[in-house]
């Protein structure tokens, strides 16, 4: 086996992005020839990637691209914290959430058979960068919202780009500019509503509080038509709970104040038309492992 140099190793983690040990080995395996070496990573990074696609990826981040008559939110996800705290990674996900409000696809599979400014599709870029990276990376969701005449949107990301919110207001836009917007978006990342006004909350989530509450005060001894009341209270304050529009604003001083009339204090008709709250990896496994355990057992130790 060729005697390698940490120069050449340089070298080629330069030209393909690919791991120190990983370039060694291909240099070793090519004779140390760089570009069978390339060769060699190529090959072996779409085989890797291949392999890595069954690996849960729950960490990530969001990204959010605004146009004029668009804005866009997309997570991408990968298997540690540690990539998704890498530049390269960070890139690409701005550069998903650009090309989603650029070219506006109708579904995820819409999406990764598009073709990306560089003419090869979103799929296989995709399948590139896991190459490159070494970890199982994936668009796991974007939503595509629409500014129409007479709408104002905003969006804020939190906690190191792990909450992402969009939040689209009907109004005065010379009265509600997207500073105040954000400031609600900003609020959606904070309380996690549900809904955004009371009559939309389905009916079976409604009806699941009331069985709840009718369980918890089924031994109070009360006659039943208080307990109706008392349960019809508690569906009532369940709703100001989820709904945007009637929690307290989490930027009002005074905590009494709630977004619906932070809104018309600025604009008697201002009406929060929709919002989108995306946090990294919700509804996924995560997988904990210790990441010093990880690092031996990629090196083999």
């Amino acid at each position: 086996m060729a005697a390698v140099s940490a120069t050449q190793v340089k070298e080629l983690r330069e030209k393909t992005g690919a791991g120190m040990l990983d370039c060694k080995n291909a240099l070793a395996e090519s004779g140390g020839d760089m570009e069978q070496a390339v060769e060699v990573l190529r090959k072996k990074g779409i085989a890797n990637a291949e392999k890595k696609a069954s690996r849960l990826a729950s960490e990530g981040l969001i990204a959010i691209s605004q146009q004029a008559e668009a804005v866009a939110m997309v997570e991408v996800n990968c298997e540690t914290d540690f990539v998704g705290k890498t530049p390269d990674f960070q890139e690409f996900v701005a550069a998903m959430a650009k090309h989603v409000v650029e070219n506006r696809p109708e579904s995820q599979e819409a999406l990764l058979e598009q073709v990306f400014a560089s003419g090869k599709t979103i799929a296989q870029v995709t399948q590139e960068k896991v190459a490159k990276i070494g970890e199982n990376i994936g668009i796991r969701r974007f939503k595509l919202i629409e500014i129409k005449e007479g709408e104002i949107a905003g969006s804020y990301t939190h906690m190191g780009s792990k909450i992402g919110t969009v939040v689209k207001v009907k109004g005065d836009k010379a009265k509600i500019d997207e500073d105040a917007v954000r400031g609600v978006a900003m609020h959606v990342a904070a309380a996690s509503p549900r809904f955004v006004r009371a009559d939309q909350i389905p009916q079976e989530v409604l009806d699941k509080e009331k069985e709840i509450y009718l369980a918890q005060m089924q031994d109070s001894g009360k006659p039943e038509n208080i307990l109706e009341k008392i349960i019809e209270g508690k569906v009532k304050k369940f709703a100001t709970e989820v709904c945007v529009e009637d929690q307290i604003y989490i930027k009002d001083p005074d905590g009494k104040q709630s977004v619906k009339k932070f809104l018309q204090a600025l604009d008697p008709k201002a009406e929060i038309v929709e919002f989108v709250r995306f946090q990294v990896g919700e509804g996924m496994e995560k997988k904990e492992e210790d990441f010093a355990a990880e690092v031996a057992k990629q090196l083999g130790k």
